[in-house]
């Protein structure tokens, strides 16, 4: 079974992540990502945070992979989470507030 993470946002609100290499197969459901790397073992850099409304869509043709890719990412942490893409945007916003990932802006 995969590993967690609980990210903590800017709001104080935190979301449980589940943890992949980059390139599992994921499930097919909407929901927010983050593209990280683990700096010592259990601690992670967050690179990319991001929402979909469809996990399993391939992310290799992610407008920023090659920002994700020099900045070394290695895992890919998923929150399932609302089919309402609002929603979805506002824990995005949250995270990238509180942790201002090299890869967004």
């Amino acid at each position: 079974m995969a590993e967690t993470i609980l990210w903590k946002g800017d709001s104080g609100k935190e979301y449980k992540y589940w943890i992949y290499k980059i390139g599992h197969p994921m499930q097919q459901a909407p929901g927010n990502y983050c593209f990280a790397k683990e700096t010592k073992p259990t601690i992670w850099r967050p690179i990319y945070f991001g929402e979909t409304g469809d996990l399993s869509e391939r992310f290799d043709n992610h407008h920023k992979m090659p920002c994700i890719q020099q900045e070394g990412a290695t895992h890919i942490h998923t929150h399932l989470s609302s089919s309402d893409r609002d929603t979805r945007l506002t824990e995005e916003a949250d995270l990238v507030a509180k942790w201002n990932p090299e890869c967004n802006d």
